[in-house]
């Protein structure tokens, strides 16, 4: 088995300090490292309890990786670590959004000492204010025909401006490392738009959350992807996804306003984001 990082990760833990970072092989399976703490155990609670849980709807399955169990693998000092459907391996070039959703990112039953750090960070960003941020993101240049990536540590930083910089960028076609330049938003009608965009299908997952009282989704992310290789041609094939449920908890019968209310405000900045483009498509 060829395992290799990932090409295009854009947020999360990396391999550091001698501990494994995420790999991935050539049959479209993803090696996440299972961590140490109750979090590993939690995750892979939460995937098992997923994958049997017959009343989550089909429709609602897809915006989930397929989970394959856990594995040692060799090459990483035997590290445990969860296989899960890499969610890149159909896309030769693509863009990747990582957006961590809700108001808050700690869980009710975390440490005092936790949720202070969780409050400092949340504090700095979006997440207090609009309900989520911007973890990372890494957009293909069609001018440059070369993949651009901002420093997560400046991203972590940006206001409400500065989501909506970033929510255009991540959709244009001109230079994007030029901070003179204007985004062009060229692709987001493709990517936001459509009957298969990003929008359709963060509000079918809305109808679901607004429904849904299996989990609570502390400290998730969506994910959204497009392809840049056939995006004049076959379209975007955008998608959405959610990843990392380290500190999903049991719904108890209790709805996840925390996730619902992150995900309505991230819904108004997409839809705002196409409807600008919209008109001055217009004009």
């Amino acid at each position: 088995m060829h395992l290799k990082a990932p090409e295009h990760q854009v947020a999360g833990h990396i391999a550091k300090d001698g501990k494994p970072g995420p790999l991935v092989d050539d049959k479209g399976r993803f090696f996440k490292p299972l961590q140490g703490d109750s979090r590993g155990e939690i995750e892979v609670k939460f995937y098992e309890s997923f994958s049997s849980n017959t009343e989550i709807p089909d429709h609602i399955r897809r915006y989930f990786p397929v989970y394959h169990g856990t594995q040692a693998v060799e090459g990483s000092d035997g590290a445990a670590m969860i296989v899960l459907e890499n969610l890149l391996s159909q896309y030769s070039k693509p863009s990747v959004m990582d957006v961590k959703m809700g108001s808050r990112t700690w869980y009710p039953e975390a440490s005092e000492e936790y949720i202070q750090k969780c409050l400092r960070k949340d504090a700095r960003s979006t997440t207090v204010s609009s309900g989520f941020r911007i973890s990372g993101f890494e957009v293909y240049d069609h001018k440059e025909l070369s993949f651009w990536k901002p420093d997560r540590k400046l991203l972590n930083g940006i206001k409400v401006d500065g989501v909506r910089l970033a929510l255009r960028k991540f959709v244009s076609s001109n230079t994007l490392s030029d901070t003179s330049s204007k985004p062009d938003s060229a692709f987001a009608s493709s990517v936001y738009g459509g009957s298969n965009g990003v929008l359709t299908q963060l509000l079918e997952l809305k109808t679901w959350f607004e429904n849904q009282t299996f989990y609570h989704f502390n400290s998730c992310s969506i994910l959204i992807i497009y392809e840049n290789e056939s995006i004049h041609d076959d379209g975007a094939r955008a998608q959405v996804k959610l990843v990392d449920f380290a500190h999903v908890h049991d719904g108890n019968g209790v709805i996840d306003h925390n996730f619902l209310g992150g995900l309505c405000s991230f819904i108004n900045f997409v839809r705002d984001i196409l409807q600008s483009s919209d008109e001055s498509t217009d004009n």
